[in-house]
């Protein structure tokens, strides 16, 4: 146990030989001085190896000398190296568990968080606002636009994204038919699986996978450029120079993205049709005549418009939740990594969200 001794307005404290407790870390010597003490001397033996334990016991010793006055004057220590002195100035500037702030209640946290969203969602609509109100510009050629730069968008989010856009929709094609044929062949009834892919594909997974796999890499792409940008003042540039970033950045690869994902739609149909027949043909009795003849007969335009108009919907939401993303992004490098993962999340739960409210939608609609 350390030995403390008050000498006038001094406090004398004596480290033995065996070192401090780390058990007197929670409970300081009992027998301090109410007050008066304005110097702290510690003793230590010859050759003392100061460590962590002995300045967390000399900091908490410390603020119980002080005591809990604000206005309470500083107390010398002496008899310790200069760095402990100045690691002790550091711990005894640190708040104390009683005047940490108490971690809100859970209405407190809901309120926030309710709050915080719905600034967000206003937010969002003023962008969807500026993207509408400035879409006449773009197409009478008077928007502050880049030509370079509406190519690189219309690439990334095209002929880039072939072969992953193929591959997915391709093996969900496949899935859906191997699926269906385990079924319904106990039934004799293995010609209608190309009735299950073609109205599935087309109407529900092409779209929507599409649209997931652009969102995963489009999407995120945009957030993390625009995010970069952020970083690097370039937007506040361009908005001191007069450029709009909603027209320069965000209008055309909304478009580009808008324009585009019913073509990406298309393709991403046929892989899944064609997916579908290669594991029709291996597992049924049927050729691939009879399967194209029967996935005609099963699709009807009604599923094509659907189709067409959700991956036209979400190639907007894609991109525009991925701009938003990244100009409410802040200037460090973690928040370019925020803001691409707050793109994915969010374009994938609001694609999946806005294809529940097609799907109501037709349902109330008889189509």
């Amino acid at each position: 146990m350390v030995d403390t001794r008050q000498d006038g307005d001094s406090l004398i404290l004596t480290i033995p030989a065996g070192g401090i407790d780390p058990a007197q870390l929670a409970a300081p010597p009992q027998t301090l001085p109410a007050g008066g003490i304005s110097t702290l001397q510690v003793k230590a033996p010859a050759g003392w190896k100061w460590g962590t334990v002995d300045a967390a016991f000399l900091a908490g010793l410390l603020r119980r000398l002080r005591g809990e006055e604000p206005d309470a004057p500083d107390i010398q220590v002496q008899g310790v190296p200069h760095d402990l002195a100045k690691l002790l100035e550091l711990a005894r500037s640190a708040p104390t568990p009683a005047e940490a702030k108490p971690r809100p209640g859970l209405r407190k946290r809901l309120g926030k968080a309710s709050l915080a969203q719905w600034y967000e969602s206003k937010a969002m609509m003023a962008l969807i606002g500026e993207v509408v109100r400035r879409l006449p510009r773009l197409f009478t050629g008077r928007a502050m636009v880049r030509r370079n730069e509406v190519m690189d968008v219309i690439a990334e989010s095209s002929t880039n994204a072939l072969i992953i856009v193929a591959i997915v929709n391709l093996l969900m094609g496949a899935i859906l038919a191997f699926v269906g044929a385990v079924q319904l062949k106990a039934f004799g009834a293995g010609l209608y699986v190309a009735d299950l892919v073609g109205i599935a594909s087309v109407r529900e997974l092409a779209p929507v996978m599409t649209a997931i796999v652009l969102a995963g890499r489009t999407g995120a792409s945009f957030a993390a450029r625009i995010a970069t940008m952020q970083g690097n003042e370039e937007i506040d540039a361009l908005t001191t120079l007069g450029v709009p970033p909603e027209e320069f950045l965000v209008l055309p690869r909304v478009v580009a993205l808008s324009l585009l994902m019913p073509l990406l739609y298309v393709y991403a149909c046929a892989l899944s049709l064609i997916g579908g027949l290669v594991v029709a043909i291996s597992m049924l009795d049927i050729t691939a005549t009879a399967y194209m003849v029967e996935t005609q007969a099963a699709i009807k335009s009604a599923n094509f418009y659907i189709g067409g108009l959700k991956s036209l919907v979400f190639g907007a939401m894609v991109a525009l939740i991925g701009c938003r993303c990244g100009l409410r992004a802040g200037r460090s490098a973690a928040d370019v990594g925020q803001a691409t993962t707050a793109a994915v999340v969010n374009a994938i739960v609001a694609i999946i969200a806005v294809d529940a409210l097609f799907a109501v939608c037709a349902n109330a609609l008889g189509i």
